[in-house]
């Protein structure tokens, strides 16, 4: 059964002729999952999945294979395969691969989101935020980023104020998670002060 009827009544399908085909009509960004051919990738399915990482494709792949042996199954999942069916398959088996696939892809799209929106935020908080911030992640009192950097204490209420705005954030706590879980202060390191209160140095 050709894959465009097996699946063509519930998913948008497009089918490629060749590889360079593919890559030339592909949009990584786009929804979905790929169901990729040993044969049609010329055995070669492990180059295919590099370039689409290198092209920051999101979706899922799904191999398929009439020769599958363990090492080329295993070397496909560690580059990236989310599942390999050996033919002839099931066709409820590709059906809940590709189900699979796209709840696994709709997971890293909304992670992928939440991030930018994240990193919007934070690229919203001035210098002095940044450096208010990295004092609060590291634990530091209101007093001591003032007196750390040079400020009145009820300044430094007020950048954390706004800091917290800027962040939607409602107290300390979520503060921490939020800065934790896109780690923030990787990238936020930028300058000896700062790196100094991300150690917790005074």
């Amino acid at each position: 059964m050709l894959l465009s009827q097996l699946l063509g009544s519930s998913y948008a399908i497009r089918a490629f002729a060749s590889l360079r085909e593919f890559f030339e009509g592909h949009d990584p960004g786009a929804a979905g999952c790929i169901i990729l051919d040993h044969a049609a990738a010329g055995g070669d399915e492990l180059r295919v999945q590099a370039k689409l990482a290198e092209n920051d494709c999101l979706q899922p792949v799904i191999l398929l294979s009439a020769c599958a042996t363990v090492p080329m199954t295993v070397n496909a999942l560690r580059a990236g395969a989310l599942n390999v069916l050996t033919k002839p398959f099931r066709p409820a088996d590709l059906v809940e691969a590709v189900r699979e696939a796209l709840r696994v892809e709709a997971s890293i799209r909304r992670t992928r989101d939440a991030t930018r929106a994240a990193q919007r935020r934070l690229a919203a908080l001035t210098p002095r935020e940044r450096e208010v911030l990295a004092s609060l992640v590291a634990g530091k009192l209101n007093k001591q980023i003032a007196a750390q950097l040079g400020i009145v204490e009820n300044t430094v209420k007020a950048h954390r104020a706004r800091i917290m705005q800027k962040l939607g954030v409602r107290g300390l706590a979520e503060l921490v998670f939020f800065t934790t879980t896109h780690q923030w202060g990787e990238e936020a390191s930028d300058s000896p002060r700062m790196r100094e209160s991300l150690n917790g140095k005074a």
